[in-house]
């Protein structure tokens, strides 16, 4: 008799799985950056490789991945954030399979600096600061072509849960800033996939469907530009698209942002040594609401930073938390687009997308079916799950049709998953007047027509869990779409015999690959698990 060997073989495939998952891991650093006086993650850093004009940017939690050769080449690390003072740390002193917890010093702003700077340039009021940084975007953003790589990910966010994580390295080839994006910039795909190693969910991979709103954004619209997300990201950004439509209220940065919106000094700030100037504004509507903030340099007017979120006014958080302007509003879409200075140019440094959206599930409680008893002027509805007798009952949550004529329930009869309903005498003498016509169609078979005939209508019915009748499951998650780049190539141009990513399809449905000699230089920035602490 021949040995069974399968659950050896089951364990060999997943002890190599794991051993090659914790391989890769082994090829990196791990570490959490940290605010050092609030002790909180400092979201979206810049960690650079020193002098290789190379690097990432944190996650949400702070959490950062550098490869291991790094540590062997004895390379210095530095970090930046904006309002942060830059620190270097050589990565010799970080260690490798731990979690290094770094902390990062709030810088302190010379305000009277600023005030006498602020003189000399006149008070410049924050509209007008705002004009004459829209107008400097033809000077300070490069009008030549470059590339820049980088890493990209796409991903669903539920209950502290990352979700259908698709990740890559791209190399994005724009013709300048004169130029329209969508229509001139080609994308180069080194990898992309689907990491396993994250929670999957069908449904809330599935494209928006606004026809039977399986799965919608509420209260707005958002084009699926051939359910390529990286494009859709690229369209949100309202900098590199000033002269075009990017999204609501927006529009186009050139002509729609100062007329549609109100504009306040906030707090300045810094980055890398340069003063920045920090300005609020906002719109209000009856059902939505948008708040954002913008940072332009104090020297140049360079706009280093934009925040935009948009609020749904008719529909508040679930929990007792606030959102990060202090109420309970819950935000339809969120964008984070930052840029830093190389050679005297602007560059996209990074660009965060999420909306919300909504996910209805098909109810747990159906009407399976219905059957019409003429001669005794009844009908029995048959349900999926066991009825709650007390709403089965009532006779106010029943409609009965004949012929379009409504008919009153005399009586209602409640059993474990089925409802007798019995109608009034009136409908036995309506049945009487079309018994020729009911026979006729029976004779004929003309099964669809006699249902045509009649409608019957259940609702605020509810089975023995509590489950509404017709009911859908509606889920909320956050779809995010997060690029960061890794390495600006100024002149760069995109190679003639290449082949690039179709801008009509998904990223992830059979797009040509290419992994260029310098491919090892870059890296995945993959979120830190749960279980990482």
């Amino acid at each position: 008799m021949q040995k069974r060997t399968y659950p050896f073989l089951v364990f060999v495939v997943i002890f190599l799985v794991s051993w090659h998952a914790q391989a890769q891991e082994r090829d990196f650093i791990s570490g959490k950056l940290m605010d050092s006086k609030t002790n909180e993650p400092v979201v979206f850093a810049n960690i650079r490789i020193k002098d290789r004009a190379l690097g990432i940017i944190t996650n949400v939690d702070g959490s950062f991945k550098i490869p291991l050769i790094y540590k062997e080449y004895g390379d210095i690390i530095e970090i930046s954030s904006m309002g942060y003072q830059t620190k270097e740390i050589g990565i010799s002193q970080l260690v490798q399979d731990k979690l290094n917890i770094l902390t990062i010093d709030p810088s302190a702003i010379d305000l009277q600096e600023a005030v006498v700077k602020g003189k000399r340039k006149r008070n410049l009021t924050a509209k007008q600061i705002v004009q004459k940084a829209i107008d400097a975007i033809p000077r300070n953003y490069p009008s030549t072509s470059f590339s820049t790589v980088g890493y990209y990910r796409d991903y669903q966010f539920k209950d502290q849960e990352y979700i259908n994580l698709n990740e890559g390295i791209l190399e994005v080839f724009d013709q300048g800033f004169d130029q329209l994006d969508d229509g001139t910039t080609e994308t180069r795909l080194f990898n992309f996939g689907l990491n396993r190693d994250f929670k999957q969910d069908s449904l809330a991979r599935m494209p928006y469907d606004y026809q039977t709103n399986k799965k919608v954004i509420r209260k707005a619209h958002l084009d699926a530009y051939g359910g390529n997300e990286f494009r859709i990201l690229r369209i949100h950004d309202a900098i590199r698209n000033y002269n075009v439509g990017s999204y609501d209220f927006i529009g186009a940065l050139k002509t729609d942002l100062l007329k549609n919106h109100s504009f306040l000094r906030s707090k300045d700030t810094n980055i890398d040594d340069e003063e920045l100037y920090g300005i609020k504004f906002w719109v209000r509507y009856v059902d939505y609401s948008a708040h954002g903030m913008i940072y332009i340099s104090k020297t140049d007017y360079s706009i280093y930073k934009l925040t935009y979120t948009m609020y749904d006014e008719t529909k508040r958080i679930k929990s007792k938390e606030k959102n990060k302007h202090g109420h309970r509003q819950k935000a339809i879409f969120d964008i984070v687009t930052d840029y830093k200075k190389m050679d005297q140019k602007m560059y996209l440094n990074y660009i965060s997308f999420h909306n919300s959206f909504e996910v209805r599930k098909p109810p747990k409680f159906v009407l399976d079916s219905t059957l019409v008893n003429a001669p005794g002027a009844y009908c029995m509805l048959y349900f999926n799950n066991p009825v709650d007798s007390i709403s089965a009952i009532k006779p106010k949550n029943y409609d009965f049709f004949f012929k379009q004529r409504k008919f009153g329930i005399e009586k209602i009869e409640a059993f474990q998953d089925s409802v007798k309903l019995y109608v009034d005498p009136s409908f036995k003498k309506a049945m009487a007047i079309y018994r020729g016509e009911m026979s006729t169609l029976f004779r004929k078979e003309r099964s669809e027509e006699i249902e045509a005939l009649f409608e019957i209508n259940a609702k605020k019915i509810i089975d023995v869990d509590g489950n509404l009748l017709n009911d859908p499951q509606i889920f909320d998650y956050l779809q995010y779409r997060e690029f960061f780049a890794q390495r600006v190539k100024p002149d760069s141009r995109a190679p003639l015999d290449d082949q690039f990513m179709d801008k009509r399809k998904p990223i992830f449905e059979n797009q040509p690959m290419t992994k260029p000699k310098e491919y090892k230089e870059y890296w995945m920035n993959t979120p830190l698990q749960k279980n990482v602490n």
